[in-house]
């Protein structure tokens, strides 16, 4: 047996017979992370930002938690963003020690311009060490021994990275996956050379020539882009499903983004179940990870150089426009609430300090630290007062898109007020039901009476203030062009699901030259 499947074995091994040493506890949370604290106030006091906001004497103080939140202030990546560029520019020390070799690029989904977000060597550690503590959840499901031997097909961004004389840059799946730890680089597909390759359509036609050379176990990677892959190696090979090539396909490991409404497609084309296992990766850190078969949400990552707080996302604590009315108050870990959604704070061994970094959580299991993504703090719709969630929003979308029969996996939706100030939602569904197509009216009237049943909220401004609701059907392939027109196939991108004011005037202006007969905005 060669050394790296020799040493995979031994890991699963000590997955299966390991002890609740990475079984995360709310009672001990507390505990955990003001000492996760305390190491990073320690490690990073002699940085720029340490000296700033006297890190040093925090440590002194009876309670450097408390302390801390009083004297450091919450931020955006805005408000980052100036320690950040001196790093981007080659200084050392600034947020954290050192200089960071790797620079996120991500554009969110809310904001336009790129936004560039230190990798640093501590943070590599412990995104591998967050991935490694859910290998040991997968490993303890009936999994079988061979599993870890065959392929893991990991498929993001392009590792062929910027390089502006200081550091690189480019999508954090393609920096990840140029970093996987060694006694797992023999066994990641694709190869080296399709993963520095950049046109996402030469990539996914080189992967469907390379699919039979593979013995794939596990896929991680995006929804739409995985289902794209599935769709095109069967299509190419006369396949009746997927594991006619991959017989060994066990695991899907996906993140970023709902998988509702793509599961359907990805069981349609399976020759057996798999099992599902989310993850929340950001280009900030590894934030959480599904260590349970079947479990409602996912464990966060309390002891991996990552401290959290939460801001409970209501009316008191933000604005109308999801800005945080206070920029200092937060809770900490032993004082959330399940069955409430907060916005995620995070501070990070990659120099991020209290850092809201836009999602909105909720914990669906307390004891086991266990939360589930519910949206976005600045991707909702309250444009009078209706406060519908991007949660609400895949409920209804499916729920809907299941009573007509179709698909939906991508949409996205924009307030608009016309120009006798009528406000109104504008729905566009990707639909693949040549039928249902034509039939938007009936769909639109099922969203809009489901949508009032999931919130209460909407169902009242609907009555009153909220007149109008339009909705558009179009084929799937309309949005990836637009997602391809502008740069975005492939890696952490993905289609908002509210749209920004922005993208709103540019995917009109594509739907006006592309679908001349779409109808158009009054």
């Amino acid at each position: 047996m060669s050394a790296g499947r020799n040493f995979i074995n031994q890991l699963f091994d000590r997955a299966k017979n390991v002890s609740d040493v990475f079984t995360v506890k709310h009672t001990r949370a507390v505990k955990w992370q003001e000492r996760t604290l305390r190491k990073m106030l320690f490690k990073a006091r002699n940085t720029a930002f340490g000296r700033e906001f006297g890190f040093e004497d925090l440590l002194l103080e009876s309670n450097p938690t408390l302390s801390f939140r009083s004297k450091v202030p919450i931020v955006t990546y805005e408000g980052m963003r100036p320690w950040w560029q001196r790093q981007y520019q080659g200084e050392s020390d600034i947020t954290w020690p050192g200089s960071p070799k790797y620079f996120a690029l991500s554009s969110g989904t809310t904001a336009g311009s790129s936004k560039y977000i230190p990798v640093g060597d501590d943070q590599l550690k412990a995104i591998k060490r967050a991935g490694l503590r859910q290998l040991f959840g997968i490993a303890k499901t009936d999994i079988p021994k061979d599993f870890f031997t065959k392929h893991y097909l990991m498929i993001g961004g392009s590792t062929d990275l910027q390089y502006n004389g200081f550091n690189y840059s480019g999508d954090l799946s393609g920096i990840t996956m140029d970093n996987v730890p060694f006694w797992m680089d023999r066994f990641t597909k694709p190869t080296d050379e399709i993963k520095r390759e950049k046109d996402w359509h030469s990539k996914i036609d080189i992967m469907v020539k390379e699919a039979p050379n593979w013995d794939v176990s596990m896929i991680a990677g995006g929804p739409a882009w995985v289902k794209m892959l599935l769709e095109k190696v069967i299509a190419h090979y006369g396949l009746n499903n997927i594991h006619e090539i991959w017989p060994h396909f066990s695991v899907y490991s996906w993140g970023a983004v709902s998988l509702s409404p793509y599961k359907d497609q990805i069981d349609s084309m399976l020759g057996r179940p798999i099992m599902y296992f989310e993850t929340y990766l950001a280009s900030e850190g590894f934030i959480a990870y599904q260590n349970r078969l079947n479990a409602d949400g996912m464990t966060l990552a309390l002891r991996n150089m990552m401290f959290f707080e939460f801001i409970p996302f209501d009316e008191h604590h933000f604005s109308d426009t999801g800005e945080p009315l206070d920029p200092f108050f937060a809770l900490g870990i032993g004082d959330v609430e399940e069955g409430k959604d907060y916005a995620i704070v995070i501070t990070t061994c990659g120099g991020a300090w209290r850092y809201l970094i836009g999602d909105t959580v909720r914990f669906v299991n307390l004891d086991a630290c266990e939360i589930k993504i519910t949206g976005r703090t600045k991707q909702f719709l309250s444009i009078c007062g209706e406060h519908l969630s991007v949660d609400n929003m895949n409920d209804g979308v499916l729920t809907t898109a299941h009573h007509f029969g179709f698909h939906c996996p991508e949409f996205t939706v924009k307030g608009y007020k016309n120009s006798k100030g009528v406000m109104s939602h504008r729905w566009f569904l990707s639909c693949d039901n040549t039928e249902v197509l034509n039939n938007s009216a009936a769909v639109a009237s099922a969203l809009d009476a489901t949508l009032a049943e999931l919130n209460d909220d909407y169902a009242t401004e609907r009555k009153h203030v909220l007149t109008n609701m339009k909705l558009h059907l179009f084929p799937e392939s309309v949005f990836y062009e637009f997602m391809d027109r502008r740069g975005k196939l492939g890696g952490q991108a993905k289609f908002p699901r509210v749209m920004p004011d922005a993208m709103f005037s540019e995917w009109i202006h594509f739907l006006d030259e592309s679908q001349p007969d779409w109808g158009g905005l009054d």
